[in-house]
């Protein structure tokens, strides 16, 4: 029996890079279609790498071709008109469609936890989620309607070693680093859930030809939840310094900072808790095995190894030193 082929559209990103590396290990026949411009992770070796415009649909059918795959997977639709163009590329001539949604979907604020597959998707704080909903209507309409067979995947806040998850990245690094203030929202005690991509890929390869999965959502995060004071305290003890902290209402970032107001008021400012007991029934074995406190370490190594990404932003360390100075 010849492998699954697989397309992976993007594949290059902090999300998607672990899950093409794993996908090709577990032996399934891999191409990644995307721009070809990610500095930061590269094709792994054994997959086959396609560039196109993929918001293009005539550059997306020329750079296929004849090529035919069961499964598709778009790491990068964030728009209805994103998952149409899809859903026209491809109805009729695969398996399966896995759409990467987001968590941030659920319900804000959440009226119960844990978060379960069947907490409401509502987000009235963030247009990104409102759009990855919209997406999620259009694929549950069309599986009903024709049969298109969806998988919807909704990770949360998933990182790797390239990405800090402290508002601000780098800056906050070289704030704690220089003993400056770093700036948390609410009192610290709002819990949270990060996933390394690591434990992202051992769940999401898992459901790639999954029947089971068709028609179906499922989340993918570790068990492990953290307070905001805990994940800035981990991040200081990796850049081997302690953690100066001043706490600063969402509200007030958000006024502050408009641009980012979406995911403080919409996401990072609310506790979230996830049951993962639908995936591990998909994928049975599944457990996340990076605990913060390494992923931690891994970024600060990574960074310290790659000091060109050590990127400090003038703008957000005067708008925090403001913020700082106005919590007195």
């Amino acid at each position: 029996m010849s492998a699954p082929r697989v397309l992976f559209i993007g594949g290059t990103g902090t999300i998607s890079s672990e899950a093409s590396e794993l996908a090709v290990r577990q032996g399934l026949d891999v191409t990644l279609l995307n721009r070809g411009l990610s500095s930061l992770h590269t094709v792994p070796a054994g997959a086959r790498a396609l560039q196109a415009d993929v918001r293009d649909a005539d550059s997306v059918r020329d750079a296929l071709g004849r090529l035919e795959f069961d499964i598709v997977v778009d790491f990068v639709a964030f728009g209805t008109a994103h998952v149409q163009q899809d859903i026209d590329l491809f109805s009729g001539r695969i398996g399966q469609y896995v759409f990467i949604s987001s968590a941030s979907a659920y319900q804000k604020p959440p009226a119960r936890l844990p978060i379960t597959e069947s907490t409401p998707l509502r987000n009235p704080f963030w247009q990104y989620s409102r759009d990855k909903i919209a997406c999620e209507d259009l694929l549950v309409a069309a599986y009903r309607d024709t049969g298109f067979p969806t998988t919807i995947v909704r990770p949360s806040h998933t990182y790797d070693a390239a990405s800090i998850p402290l508002a601000g990245g780098w800056t906050a690094i070289d704030r704690l680093r220089r003993g400056v203030p770093i700036v948390l929202h609410g009192d610290g005690t709002s819990l949270w859930v990060l996933t390394h991509s690591r434990d992202f890929a051992k769940g999401f390869v898992g459901l790639l030809g999954n029947q089971q999965a068709i028609g179906e959502s499922v989340h993918i995060t570790s068990d492990e939840v953290l307070t905001w004071t805990q994940i800035a305290e981990a991040m200081a003890t990796a850049a081997g310094v302690e953690a100066k902290i001043v706490h600063v209402t969402s509200d007030a970032l958000a006024a502050a900072d408009p641009d980012q107001s979406g995911g403080h008021l919409g996401d990072r400012s609310h506790s979230v808790i996830f049951d993962n007991s639908k995936l591990k029934s998909l994928v049975p074995g599944y457990v996340a095995t990076t605990p913060f406190a390494l992923g931690a370490r891994e970024i600060i190594d990574w960074h310290d190894e790659h000091p060109l990404h050590q990127v400090v932003d003038p703008r957000l360390n005067e708008l925090y030193d403001r913020l700082v100075s106005a919590a007195g």
